[in-house]
């Protein structure tokens, strides 16, 4: 029995890991063992996930196998849009300036500030008393 060709990618975005497999198919995706539209709830969190394949017009080419977990709906749908990208690389090396050029390969470094002691939040200040 052959086995099918899977290329694999990690995305990352805030606190959220999403693990690409991506092979050859019809364009059929999971998400958690979930289709996209039972996932992602809104057409937004849709459209930013699967930029990637709309950018290099493979929507219907490609099945994309998803597993995620961590952070929030967006920290996950921008988690899968970078690992999308990041499989798509390494099964054809042509399309990097198409995505690159779409800021689908950077992995977006903003993440939740961390709370300081003395304090009760990550800038907040506890209210100052001159009297």
């Amino acid at each position: 029995m052959a086995q099918k060709q899977e290329y694999l990618g990690t995305g990352r975005r805030k606190t959220a890991v999403a693990r690409v497999r991506l092979a050859s198919g019809t364009g059929k995706i999971t998400i958690n063992g979930r289709k996209l539209e039972n996932y992602f709830m809104t057409e937004s969190q849709r459209i930013h996930a699967l930029q990637p394949l709309t950018v290099t017009e493979s929507v219907s080419k490609y099945n994309v196998r998803v597993n995620v977990n961590g952070g929030g709906p967006n920290g996950q749908a921008g988690a899968v849009r970078h690992g999308i990208a990041r499989a798509l690389l390494q099964l054809d090396a042509t399309l990097r300036p198409t995505l690159k050029t779409n800021g689908l390969l950077t992995r977006d470094p903003r993440m939740k500030e961390r709370k300081k002691y003395g304090q009760p939040g990550a800038r907040k200040r506890f209210q100052f008393s001159k009297r």
